[in-house]
C-alpha cells in the first residue's frame, strides 16, 4: 500500500506540472507556430535538458539514493547528512565549470549541432543567444536532482514531484506578458527557463532543511564517500553520454529537416513523455529506495515482490495511455495545438509522429521499472552496456532511415530502441534469477491487454463519430477530448475490473483506509 501511495503522490503532482506544460505549449503553439523562432527556442530548451539528464538524472540519482539510504539505515541521520554535504561540495564546482565552458564556446557548439540554421538569416544567431540564457538552468536543475534524491530517500516525494511545475509557471507568465513579436517572445521564454530553475532550487533547498538535513557548500574534497559514488555512477554517466550524443544527433537531424521540424518533434514528444513521467518516473523513484532497503536487509523475496507489483501497476496504467495516444493521435494534437500560427498541416505531421512514438511507450516505462533492480544491487555496468549498444544502433539506423522516411524515422528508431532495451534488461534479470514474472502477474497482464483492446475499439468508434469536433471551436474540442478520454478510461477500467486486470483487493484496502 505504501507503493500505491507513493505513486499517487509522485504521479499526481507530476501531472500538475505536465498539465501546466500543456497549457504552456497550447499558448506557445498559437503564438509562435512551427516557425524559425520556435525552432530556435526548442533547440535552446533541449540542450540544457540533454546535459541535465547526463549530470543530474539517471545515473546520478540511481547511484546517490541507494548510498544515502544505506547510510541512513546504518549510520543514521547525521551520517547521511555528512555524505550529502561531501557530494554537494564536489558536484557544485563541477557543474559551474561545465556551465562556464559552454557559455564561452556556445557559438561554435551551435554551429556543430545546428549548422543548417545558417542558411536562414539570423536563425543560428538567435538560437545561440537563447541557449546562452537557458544553459545556466543546468546548474540549478542539477542541484535540484541532488536535493530531490535526499527528499526521496526520506520518502518525502511531494516537493520533488511538484518542483518542475514552477518552470512551467514561469514560461506561461513569460508568454502572457510578451509583446506580439516572435523574437521577443522566445527571448522572454529563455529568460523564464533560468528563472524557473532558480525557483525549483529554492523550493527544494527549503524542503530539505525542513526535513532536518543541513546542506552546506564546502571545500571540494575527494573523500571515500565521493569516490564510492563516482565509481558507482561513472559507467552509467558514460552510457548516458552515449545517449546524449544520440540526442544531439536527434537535434542535428531535425535541424536539417526544414522549418518547424524540431518544433513538431518537440510537441509530439511532450505528449509521449506525459505517461512516461507520471507512471514510469514515479514508479522508478518510488521503488528504488524500497528495493535498496530490502537488498540491504538481504531480503530478495521482498525486492522481487516490489518489482512485480511495480510491473503490474505500470502495465495497468501504461496500456490505456498507449492505445489512446496511438488511436487518437491526430485528434488529440489538433485539439491541443492547432490554431493561430499552428497550421492543420503541422498538426497532422505532429499527430503522425506521436502515433509512432507511443508504440514504444510500454517499453519506456518498463525500462524505468527494471533498472532499479540493477542499481539497487550496485550493478550500473549492465544497464550501461545495454544502453550503449542499443543507442549506438539507433544512431546508425537514423543515418540509414532518414533519407527514406524523413522526420518519421526519428520516431520509429526511438520506439524500436526502447523495446530492444527492455528485452535485454528483462532477459538478464531473468537469467540471474533476480526477477521472474509470477503466474499471477502473467495472468493479470493478459487481462490488461484484453481491456486495452476493448478500449481501443471504443476510441476508434468515437473518433469516427465525432472526429470533426477536434478541429472545431474551443467548446467542441473540450467536448470531443472529454468524450474521448472519459469513454476510453471508463471502458478500460470497467473491463479490467470485471475480468481481474486490477488488484481489486489492494484497491478496496486503500479505499477503506481513506
Amino acid at each position: 500500500m505504501n507503493l500505491y501511495k507513493a505513486i499517487g503522490s509522485i504521479g499526481g503532482l507530476t501531472m500538475v506540472s505536465r498539465v501546466l506544460g500543456f497549457v504552456r505549449d497550447m499558448i506557445g503553439s498559437r503564438m509562435l507556430g512551427a516557425s524559425n523562432a520556435n525552432d530556435a527556442f526548442n533547440l535552446a530548451f533541449l540542450l540544457p535538458n540533454i546535459f541535465r539528464r547526463l549530470f543530474a538524472e539517471g545515473a546520478f540519482s540511481a547511484g546517490f539514493v541507494p548510498l544515502f539510504s544505506r547510510r541512513l539505515q546504518s549510520g543514521g541521520h547525521e551520517d547521511a547528512e555528512a555524505f550529502s554535504n561531501e557530494i554537494l561540495s564536489v558536484f557544485m564546482p563541477a557543474l559551474l565549470l561545465v556551465t562556464i565552458v559552454f557559455e564561452i564556446f556556445m557559438p561554435g557548439i551551435m554551429v556543430l549541432v545546428a549548422g543548417e540554421y545558417q542558411k536562414v538569416p539570423g536563425k543560428l544567431e538567435l538560437a545561440t543567444e537563447l541557449t546562452r540564457w537557458t544553459f545556466p538552468y543546468l546548474l540549478f536543475i542539477s542541484l535540484v536532482a541532488l536535493l530531490s534524491g535526499v527528499l526521496n530517500s526520506l520518502t518525502k516525494f511531494a516537493i520533488a514531484a511538484f518542483a518542475p511545475a514552477l518552470l512551467n509557471v514561469a514560461l506561461i507568465v513569460a508568454l502572457l506578458v510578451s509583446p506580439p513579436d516572435k523574437i521577443e517572445t522566445v527571448r522572454l521564454m529563455s529568460i523564464a527557463v533560468l528563472v524557473g530553475g532558480i525557483f525549483q532550487f529554492a523550493l527544494c533547498w527549503i524542503a530539505v532543511r525542513r526535513a532536518g538535513v543541513r546542506l552546506r557548500f564546502g571545500r571540494p574534497r575527494m573523500t571515500p564517500a565521493v569516490r564510492e559514488l563516482v565509481v558507482l555512477i561513472l559507467p552509467a554517466t558514460i552510457a548516458a553520454g552515449v545517449y546524449q550524443i544520440s540526442q544531439l544527433f536527434y537535434a542535428y537531424f531535425s535541424t536539417r529537416l526544414g522549418e518547424g521540424a524540431l518544433t513538431n518533434l518537440s510537441y509530439a514528444d511532450r505528449l509521449n513523455q506525459l505517461p512516461l513521467s507520471i507512471i514510469g518516473t514515479a514508479l522508478g523513484v518510488a521503488i528504488l529506495p524500497s528495493i535498496s532497503q530490502a537488498i540491504a536487509r538481504d531480503d530478495e523475496v521482498e525486492a522481487a515482490d516490489v518489482q512485480a507489483r511495480a510491473f503490474d501497476l505500470s502495465m495497468l496504467l501504461t496500456l490505456p495511455a498507449t492505445l489512446a495516444l496511438a488511436v487518437a493521435a491526430g485528434p488529440i494534437i489538433g485539439a491541443l495545438y492547432q490554431g493561430g500560427e499552428y497550421s492543420v498541416e503541422s498538426a497532422r505531421i505532429t499527430g503522425n509522429i506521436l502515433a509512432i512514438l507511443v508504440t514504444g511507450l510500454p517499453a519506456y516505462v518498463l525500462v524505468k521499472v527494471l533498472t532499479p533492480a540493477f542499481y539497487a544491487r550496485k550493478d550500473v555496468k549492465t544497464p550501461v552496456r545495454i544502453a550503449m549498444s542499443v543507442l549506438g544502433l539507433g544512431v546508425v539506423a537514423n543515418f540509414l532511415l532518414i533519407p527514406v522516411m524523413g522526420i518519421y524515422a526519428l520516431a520509429t528508431v526511438t520506439s524500436a530502441s526502447a523495446w530492444i532495451n527492455f528485452g535485454l534488461l528483462f532477459g538478464i534479470l531473468y537469467y540471474r534469477g533476480h526477477f521472474r514474472m509470477p503466474a499471477w502477474l502473467v495472468s493479470r497482464v493478459i487481462r490488461q491487454f484484453i481491456a486495452a483492446a476493448a478500449m481501443g475499439a471504443a476510441l476508434y468508434a468515437i473518433n469516427r463519430a465525432i472526429g470533426g469536433m477536434f478541429f472545431g471551436s474551443i467548446v467542441d474540442r473540450i467536448i470531443g477530448l472529454g468524450a474521448l478520454v472519459g469513454t476510453g478510461a471508463l471502458v478500460y477500467f470497467a473491463v479490467a475490473w470485471a475480468i481481474g486486470g486490477i488488484d481489486r483487493e489492494a484497491i478496496m484496502i486503500l479505499l477503506r483506509k481513506k
